[in-house]
């Protein structure tokens, strides 16, 4: 993993975060486990560390519970979901994996984004399924009817998937085009945000943090990519969150400091220019004020 940038992972370093480091994790997985990947939960959560830490992946997943619960975040948002509903995560999102209930059941499956746009124009597809869109909602919730079809996609791609030769990825992306078309009558807006002028900036305030972190840190030159004044950038935030403009930003921050505590082996010096902070005093202040915890006694919890 590189150490010079935000922690992108890949399907393989994604393994070692996940799994236990004594399990031979890699003999579980197809040769294709890069390219695209599906398993039922309940054959590999047991085997499975939660909470996981923050960290962006370089495929595009999602989770399908049939059975129990489970906590997972995108982005600043936490979300909690259970039975006949999918999380979907889009490919370079920050997130976090919370917990899933003993009893949890279901599947999981990752593909990157060529598999599922293939012969066809990626921009096309992220405008027609909201869910694999950074500002979408992740959750989709289906009825029962749907469930039955889903199920039959989702056990047709683990079909192919577990094929003793090479998946015919042709199939694979219909399966997966067909799945996200059946449950795209079932996407609501976030039910926790109100669909308004103030809502869309804050949601499209959201995506930049997540974009530009490292090369903006101060609220003007958000205002200035979102063609606001600072000031109306201020009162829709507070309007949609409750929080400040600059509250959202330092969230980011320490969300995006956390990931690199946790995640590479950078000097905390380091991390600390990262985020904008080029006193090692500032951080430290900044990092414990937030969390209770210095930078130092972070990055050794397990």
């Amino acid at each position: 993993m590189k150490t010079d940038a935000v922690p992108i992972l890949n399907p393989f370093e994604m393994g070692q975060l996940h799994f236990e480091e004594d399990l031979a994790w890699q003999s579980l997985f197809a040769p294709t486990h890069h390219y695209f990947h599906i398993n039922r939960l309940e054959d590999y959560k047991d085997m499975m560390r939660f909470p996981l830490p923050p960290h962006r992946k370089v495929v595009y997943d999602f989770v399908f519970l049939t059975q129990g619960e489970s906590v997972r975040s995108k982005g600043l948002d936490s979300f909690s979901f259970s039975a006949n509903t999918f999380f979907f995560l889009p490919a370079y999102q920050i997130t976090s994996h919370k917990s899933m209930s003993a009893d949890a059941r279901g599947f999981y499956c990752h593909f990157d984004l060529d598999l599922l746009t293939k012969n066809i124009h990626h921009k096309e597809i992220l405008q027609d399924f909201s869910f694999l869109q950074f500002i979408g909602n992740p959750l989709v919730s289906v009825d029962e009817t749907t469930r039955e079809t889903i199920l039959f996609l989702l056990q047709r791609l683990e079909k192919e998937y577990q094929k003793p030769e090479k998946p015919d990825f042709r199939l694979a992306q219909l399966y997966l085009l067909a799945l996200m078309t059946e449950i795209k009558p079932f996407v609501v807006a976030d039910k926790r945000v109100k669909i308004n002028a103030a809502s869309q900036i804050t949601e499209r305030y959201k995506s930049a943090l997540e974009q530009f972190i490292y090369q903006k840190q101060k609220i003007t030159d958000f205002a200035e990519i979102l063609a606001v004044t600072p000031n109306h950038l201020n009162k829709c935030v507070k309007a949609t969150t409750g929080k400040s403009a600059h509250e959202l930003l330092d969230d980011m921050l320490l969300l995006e400091a956390k990931v690199l505590l946790k995640q590479t082996t950078l000097p905390i010096a380091d991390v600390a220019l990262r985020i904008g902070k080029s006193e090692l005093s500032d951080f430290g202040r900044f990092f414990k004020q937030k969390t209770g915890f210095t930078p130092s006694e972070y990055r050794k919890m397990d």
